[in-house]
């Protein structure tokens, strides 16, 4: 693989620039990556299945280059973008093309999300990533602060933080409209995981399988785990709580300004070692809100006790707000307080949160030097590692969490799941 390199020009610097764009970050001077009406050469990686809706996405720029390891998944994209270049191995694409590019969408299942994203960033190149935005915890981070290290302009995909009925969730606790909450409740229903394990196939002729495992351990194909099954085998993917908990606890953290919790804890069926539950509940405890008081946030996979415990209806909702003058119940499409009786009249406060362009709008013009995309890696890092680490004491029991040191104290067996161990050939040092 290439040596790293600087980007090919100056005036191609990394933008994270302008005001922040919900989130109140500071505003950066910086050179803009391209003048607003020129557009950006972009690569996507992983083109098939979630990653052609990327590709979408971003088609209104120049797709330079498309990557996938299954020929056959890839090829609504590739027929749809014949003017792209095809490669199956994003480390040939990025060594022989990554100086002519602006920028990546990677759409990989989570065990080959930190690789692709890190060499390209590596390259000074902008990132748009699929959520939970890496595997384990180590690698989010390193992402976050690479990123930040590079003045790149990221974004990962929680798009429904652009939806309407979100901003005006967090417009109204933001206001205080429940008083000073502390307590949140958060929850995906269904039941999948614990899938059975299937016997060994043939691998298919148009799948490079072996890039396809990439740095995680080896195991024999199935189509059962490839393409999409991953996402419940330990090795490859993160569960139901990664699948959905950077869309769903994107609200709690949005709406209370939360960063890192000091301590988690989760309980849930007997841990299998190879696969993600059907089940799961984690409580992380935060020191400190926008609110200036702890917060306890609660994720479940299947229906919350609370839910019956006051009477509420699941259907429809994700999120409770539990404040000291009343709750907010919410989901991605609608919201109510409670009790009815107290709430009737009230009105709510002047939206202040604008409407998003587009999800993927945002990234483009925040690698064009605009203003900040709002699902960047300093808002969704701390957002993602949350999740993961919801999965890591369900795996190994609760810790104290020190996120200065990724540390959690005297649980050695959680530590062992913060940073993984490659594959041999995929260490850092032979992968990029």
């Amino acid at each position: 693989m290439s040596p790293r390199i600087t980007r090919r020009e100056a005036g191609k610097s990394a933008a994270l620039a302008g005001l922040a764009f919900y989130h109140g970050a500071s505003a950066r001077s910086i050179t803009a990556a391209e003048s607003p009406n020129e557009k950006l050469n972009l690569a996507c990686i992983g083109v098939g299945g979630r990653g052609s809706a990327n590709v979408g996405g971003v088609a209104s720029e120049n797709l330079v280059a498309l990557v996938d390891v299954d020929e056959k998944r890839a090829g609504g994209a590739f027929a749809k973008h014949s003017g792209a270049r095809r490669f199956t191995d994003y480390r040939r694409m990025l060594d022989a093309i990554g100086h002519e590019l602006d920028g990546v969408v990677i759409s990989t299942p989570d065990h080959t999300h930190f690789h692709p994203a890190y060499y390209a960033m590596q390259l000074g190149l902008h990132v748009y990533l699929e959520k939970p935005l890496a595997h384990n915890v180590w690698e989010t981070r390193t992402l976050t602060n690479l990123a930040r290290e590079n003045k790149l302009a990221t974004q990962l995909g929680a798009q429904r933080h652009a939806l309407t009925n979100m901003h005006r969730v967090v417009e109204l606790i933001q206001a205080g409209a429940i008083g000073k909450v502390h307590q949140v409740h958060s929850w995906v229903g269904g039941s999948r995981g614990m899938p059975d394990i299937p016997p060994e196939e043939p691998v298919p002729p148009t799948l490079d399988y072996d890039l396809w495992v990439g740095p995680a351990r080896y195991r024999p194909y199935s189509s059962k785990i490839c393409p999409y099954g991953w996402r419940f085998w330990w090795d490859f993917g993160t569960g139901e709580t990664g699948n959905w908990g950077c869309h769903i606890l994107d609200i709690p953290f949005w709406a209370l300004g939360l960063r890192f919790p000091s301590r988690v804890d989760a309980d849930g069926p007997e841990v299998d070692p190879m696969r993600t539950p059907k089940s799961m509940h984690a409580v992380f405890r935060f020191p400190d809100s926008n609110q200036g008081s702890p917060v306890e946030l609660h994720w479940s996979h299947g229906k919350p006790d609370v839910l019956t415990q006051h009477n509420l209806p699941a259907k429809g909702n994700n999120t409770l707000f539990i404040g000291e003058d009343g709750m907010l119940l919410c989901g991605f499409s609608g919201r109510k307080l409670y009790p009815e009786e107290k709430f009737s009249d009230f009105a709510p406060p002047e939206p202040t949160i604008p409407d998003s362009p587009g999800f993927h709008k945002e990234w483009i013009a925040a690698c064009k030097g605009d203003q900040i995309a709002t699902c960047n890696f300093d808002y969704s890092g701390p957002l993602a590692e949350t999740v993961l680490l919801g999965n890591v004491a369900y795996r190994s029991g609760g810790f104290d969490w020190d996120a200065e040191s990724l540390g959690t104290g005297e649980n050695k067996q959680a530590q062992k799941l913060i940073r993984e161990v490659y594959r041999r050939g995929w260490e850092l040092d032979a992968a990029v």
